[in-house]
């Protein structure tokens, strides 16, 4: 049986750091969207992620990854974003055990509407306060923990 290995003063900050980060940066992305466009974080991380895919679509489980959310989360997301008019959902031509999101014009006045509440947020809550030194390592530590399902790869 291998012996423990306990976390040194260093690696207990940065790893109470991560967690903070992980716990409480949401909430501080979400409330301006929240408030001033009525969206979720998960639900403009959606819309956002689904209008930068070529065509405007994106496959129902790719779309879960990019939104950090499981496909019966998303699923449900995007009933209502159906029934509001923003997102339609058929079978992937190519592959028709996937489902294929696809925004229409509607959900992506949406975006446009909700983009400069949400790109405020993220300068005011991580970039600003970041050398672009700090920047470059943001990106680099991310890289390094990014984790990517086997079947979206």
């Amino acid at each position: 049986m291998e012996e423990t290995r306990w976390l040194n003063a260093a690696e207990k900050e940065a790893w109470t750091g991560l967690v903070s980060l992980v716990l409480l940066l949401p909430g501080r992305l979400e409330a301006p969207l929240q408030h001033e466009a009525g969206l979720t974080l998960f639900e403009y991380l959606a819309l956002s992620q689904v209008s930068e895919a070529p065509g405007r679509r994106l496959r129902m489980s790719e779309l879960a990854y990019l939104a950090n959310g499981s496909l019966s989360r998303l699923s449900n997301v995007v009933k209502r974003f159906e029934q509001r008019g923003w997102v339609e959902r058929y079978p992937d031509p190519d592959d028709g055990r996937y489902t294929i999101a696809a925004l229409t014009d509607a959900g992506y006045e949406v975006v446009v509407a909700a983009a400069p509440v949400h790109v405020r947020s993220v300068r005011e809550c991580v970039l600003d306060p970041l050398t672009d030194e700090d920047q470059q390592a943001l990106a680099r530590i991310a890289a390094k923990l990014r984790i990517r399902p086997a079947d979206l790869s």
